[in-house]
């Protein structure tokens, strides 16, 4: 499982919050309260009361049809946005540049590190502490529960117990979302699998199993990672082995760059390369959705040098490259020429910036890894 960046300086804390919030550790709730009957803050608490930020509204445009993510993206107001207790100790100039993480929208990862038993009861909690309790609102997730995953996804398969109890976990997790609007970003490190021993389709079959179970939710849309151009080298059939067998079929789309810092402009492309071959396999109206939360200075994973990828140093001025800041925000429109494409492809996907693009999926992000 990925770690998380120790926060340090307010601009390391910019860089790395922002990706924090694509995995972001959901913590269980615990009411405590003092003798006078006022609720506590600190890390056992998430049912503090923050300052109330209204939902982050998309604006209709002309783009992917029926897009499921033009509407209000919650933000959400609890202990796993690991920005928060940061940000309520710090001082006004600093809590301005807090802001630009705390108060926007990303994609909160869940996964094995939360009890099956107690799995429903955390989802439900997430959504109430980010929509508010406005049930139009959108909640972003991703999922990242599949064990044994990455390198050890490599040696060995699953044991019947493991399969068990994903299939459990998923179930649960399926049963806190209920009909709440939710984008799922599925799996982040999509890649590995594809080494499974013995080119087993096991894994792919469990997270298709949750593929099905979720999209068959009334307003859950799922999108399967894929890993990011760079990983794929740009070449949608690769995308395409992985996404098949996990169950694309059922799914509303993709995610790209969950965990990667390839350029936002690339996975633009590469999206609508892999949404157009997989309409020639028979299966139209697949989108992508790209994590932006750290690749606002894009770099390529295989030209990296520096210390663990998984969590890439921060930078530490604007001139600094092959580093961690944030991306561009939320949204839903990135044919915008604000952001300074030098072509716009066809079939552009909204960002998740682990927020979606603000999200391939999802709302907040934290690592282990963030967009719908």
């Amino acid at each position: 499982m990925r770690t998380l960046r120790v926060l340090t300086t307010p601009l390391a804390a910019t860089a790395a919050v922002l990706s924090l919030a694509v995995a972001g550790l959901t913590v269980g709730a615990n009411a405590d309260q003092s003798a006078d009957g006022t609720h506590q803050r600190g890390p056992d608490n998430e049912n503090y009361d923050p300052p109330v930020y209204s939902p982050t509204t998309q604006a209709v445009f002309d783009g992917t049809p029926g897009n499921p993510l033009v509407r209000g993206w919650g933000v959400y107001q609890g202990l796993a946005e690991q920005a928060w207790l940061p940000y309520v100790v710090a001082s006004a100039d600093q809590k301005r540049v807090l802001d630009k993480i705390v108060q926007r929208p990303k994609a909160t990862w869940f996964g094995h590190w939360q009890p099956d038993s107690d799995i429903a009861d955390r989802v439900r909690k997430y959504i109430e502490l980010t929509t508010g309790g406005d049930p139009e609102v959108l909640v972003q997730t991703s999922i990242f529960r599949m064990a044994p995953w990455e390198r050890e996804a490599c040696k060995r398969l699953p044991s019947a117990a493991e399969q068990a109890s994903y299939k459990q976990w998923i179930d649960g997790f399926a049963a806190g979302v209920g009909d709440a609007h939710m984008a799922v970003i599925m799996q982040p490190d999509g890649p590995f699998v594809l080494c499974a021993p013995g080119n087993s389709r096991l894994p792919a079959n469990l997270i298709k199993y949750g593929v099905q179970k979720l999209s068959a939710l009334p307003n859950t849309s799922v999108y399967i990672d894929a890993g990011a151009a760079d990983w794929n080298r740009d070449d949608p059939k690769r995308a395409l082995e992985m996404l098949i067998p996990m169950g694309i079929r059922y799914a509303r789309g993709f995610a790209l760059n969950s965990t990667h810092y390839d350029s936002t402009e690339r996975q633009v492309k590469y999206s609508a390369d892999v949404s157009r071959a997989l309409a020639a396999r028979g299966m139209p109206g697949k989108y992508g959705v790209i994590n932006t939360a750290s690749n606002g200075r894009p770099f390529k994973g295989y030209q990296y040098n520096g210390p663990n990828f998984d969590n890439a140093r921060a930078c530490t001025s604007v001139q600094d490259k092959r580093c961690v800041t944030l991306g561009i925000p939320p949204t839903v429109d990135v044919g915008d020429p604000t952001w300074g494409w030098t072509r716009t492809p066809a079939s552009s996907p909204p960002s998740t910036s682990t927020p979606t693009c603000g999200s391939a999926a999802p709302g907040s992000t934290t690592r282990p890894r963030r967009s719908t």
